[in-house]
């Protein structure tokens, strides 16, 4: 199980990062001359079992053909379930644990199942991990394919690290196509991303791999929201001078990556920001077959790309194939079936064999891939077509989203306790109608209050089979609201009527008169520029003091890790604390300063917009986690740490006027 997870994990996020190279059969444009293999390429020895001569490639087999009439000629192979890294939306600080070796494919193995399907007319292959660049024989690899006949690409999806000191060998060998992961321009982002050190070291790559002759070199970037989404117009800058194509692709779902409808940024929204910036981008002709959407910047080196693995999938034009490490052949991303080549080809099994095996996998091949949010639904496309819409209200479309199977769980026992007869039905048409309806229906549900009968001779009339609470329509749960109005009202043409709220408490502003906490209404106030500056202290004690002064802790440079930390927990507050709106900020700065005498990381954040309502918050939760990022990183060293005086220190703007401690 660990394992599969492993395999899930590092070889799917390669798949995702690194999917997608361009397609088989058109023209190599790395610069990499077709020549005889270096001498680091020699033959491979061959066991008797599963030996196959190399005859020629022959006309396309309808083995790669599926149901749908997909020829599937582009094979993709996972070297290595290890990595180098340990990115936070991969896999957990520590590592997964691993196939064991003897369960991995030897490089023969590797080379034998490759031979095989160039004989079925597959042109080109990638070879991914986990990180394949840490694979011992991975230039001996490489060599041995570009003798295949028949085989126009031999790719690699790498993280970089190792690429400027393999290129060179690997290129001898035949690599003649490279794909470089990359989320961000910003070192201290990228340690903090990855844990590890190591962002120049992937400059170093890309620049060896344009010095090299390879044209393009294709720069892949997962954009999500709340992470890298601002640095869409670097990313662009960055093909000014070189020759890159940079692709952005959406982000995926896939098994451990606890993948969220807010996260994704879609090809449109980063369009549109694009076009602000460099109006005149120039969209560029693409193959039928292609996966990506490209563009170019006049006068500019390189390109960008958009891979729409979400909002525009390209299922029914797939070509690809995959084999993980340990020999499984799986025909979809997304699909859980896999069929062991490799015990089929340790058994014995002739080629004949092989081939029917894997024709019947190809065959099993469904139309399109599984999502985690159907996003034919209503509500997905609105958001991807107005992605300023989705921001506004995708914090409360996950929360419908979670609360669906809660609140089917809380309405069957309330329909066996009230025998009710008669059946629920919601408003469809609109997200926020359904967030209304059905929270307020699971909070009465909680409250042992009351479940309510359709009556079919109205659209919805609602009856009370037993009220010991107000009626639901009289529970506020506004996902836009910060602050109570005396009286708020909540209007709905499927209710036909409008509901008068009564106000919270004077003291507490988050919750309704019963208690119950909702977030309160903004929607009356008027915009004004907010600021807010919030402040930390973390004792250290002098042993990690030092270590931290001098940048001497192995997970890396505290203060850089922790101030990016500080700035993505403002953007993430709410998500963070329930009852904050989701508002923009124009602005955030994390400051961080050692003070000796107290052997302590001083913690000072700000932040600013323009709006209804204040960003204490922001700032209060900039801090924190900064700070909390602090402890994070010294733990080792001592667990004797204190966060103290986490505070707000001033706030401008805002009805109850400024505030500033004394």
């Amino acid at each position: 199980m660990a394992a599969a997870a492993a395999r899930g994990r590092c070889g799917t996020l390669a798949l995702l990062r690194g999917a997608l190279g361009a397609p088989p059969g058109r023209a190599c444009t790395t610069g990499v001359p077709a020549r005889a293999p270096s001498a680091a390429a020699q033959e491979l020895p061959n066991s008797g079992k599963g030996h196959f001569l190399l005859e020629g490639a022959a006309p396309f087999s309808a083995f790669l053909t599926d149901s749908f009439g997909r020829q599937h000629n582009y094979l993709r192979i996972s070297l290595t379930e290890k990595c180098n890294l340990r990115c936070q939306y991969c896999m957990p600080e520590e590592g997964v644990q691993l196939t064991p070796k003897s369960e991995l494919l030897t490089a023969q193995e590797i080379i034998t199942l490759a031979r095989l399907f160039v004989k079925e007319g597959v042109e080109k292959i990638r070879l991914t991990g986990g990180e394949p660049l840490i694979r011992p024989d991975v230039v001996d690899i490489v060599g041995q394919l570009y003798k295949l006949e028949g085989l126009k690409t031999i790719a690699v999806t790498t993280n970089g690290i190792n690429l400027a000191r393999l290129l060179p060998q690997l290129k001898e060998a035949g690599l003649n196509a490279i794909n470089i992961s990359l989320d961000t321009l910003v070192p201290a982002k990228f340690e903090f991303i990855v844990r590890r050190k190591g962002f120049h070291k992937v400059m170093e790559g890309i620049h060896k791999a344009a010095e090299l002759g390879y044209h393009p070199v294709k720069v892949n970037c997962v954009v999500m929201r709340g992470f890298n989404e601002d640095e869409l117009l670097g990313f662009v800058d960055f093909t000014k001078d070189l020759p890159l194509d940079v692709r952005f692709i959406e982000y995926m779902p896939f098994d451990g990556n606890k993948w969220n409808f807010k996260k994704m940024v879609s090809y449109k929204e980063m369009l549109d920001t694009i076009k602000q910036r460099w109006p005149e981008l120039e969209k560029l002709p693409c193959e039928a077959s292609s996966t990506a959407k490209s563009y170019k910047v006049p006068h500019f080196q390189g390109q960008i790309s958009f891979i729409t693995s979400m909002s525009e999938h390209f299922c029914g034009s797939c070509n690809r194939l995959r084999i993980t490490a340990d020999g499984n052949l799986k025909v979809c991303l997304f699909g859980n079936s896999e069929v062991s080549l490799r015990d089929h080809l340790r058994s014995g099994a002739s080629e004949e064999e092989l081939v029917q095996i894997i024709g019947a996998a190809v065959g099993r091949k469904k139309k399109q891939h599984a999502e985690a949010i159907p996003m034919s639904s209503p509500q997905c496309q609105d958001a991807l077509k107005n992605p300023q819409s989705s921001k506004e209200w995708g914090h409360t479309f996950n929360h419908w989203l979670n609360l669906r199977a809660e609140l089917s769980k809380q309405t069957e026992k309330a329909f066996r306790k009230n025998k009710h007869t008669g059946p629920l039905i919601l408003p469809v048409s609109d997200p926020e109608q359904q967030w209304h309806m059905m929270t307020g229906i699971l909070q009465t549900q909680l409250r042992d209050s009351c479940v309510f009968q359709n009556d079919l001779s109205s659209r919805i009339d609602t009856k009370c089979l037993k009220t010991e609470t107000p009626p639901v329509g009289q529970v506020s749960v506004d996902s836009y609201s910060k602050e109570t109005n005396p009286v708020s009202e909540f209007c709905s043409r499927d209710f036909g009527s409008c509901t008068k709220v009564s106000c919270a408490s004077d003291s507490l502003t988050h919750t309704d008169e019963e208690g119950w906490a909702t977030m309160v209404d903004v929607g009356g106030k008027p915009d004004s520029r907010r600021t807010a500056v919030a402040g930390a202290v973390v004792l250290l004690g002098e042993k990690a003091f030092e270590m931290v002064r001098q940048n001497q802790m192995k997970k890396g440079d505290v203060l850089a890790v922790a101030q990016i930390a500080g700035i993505q927990g403002a953007k993430l507050t709410s998500h963070l604390i329930p009852l904050c709106h989701n508002i923009p900020l124009n602005h955030v700065e994390v400051s961080l300063s050692l003070d000796e005498a107290r052997h302590a990381v001083v913690i000072r954040s700000s932040c600013q917009t323009w709006g209804r309502t204040g960003v204490e918050m922001e700032a209060l939760t900039a801090a924190s986690l900064a700070a909390l990022t602090v402890y994070d990183m010294c733990k080792a060293v001592t667990h004797n740490i204190v966060i103290e005086e986490v505070k707000l220190l001033s706030k401008t703007g805002g009805q109850r006027g400024d505030f500033r401690r004394v």
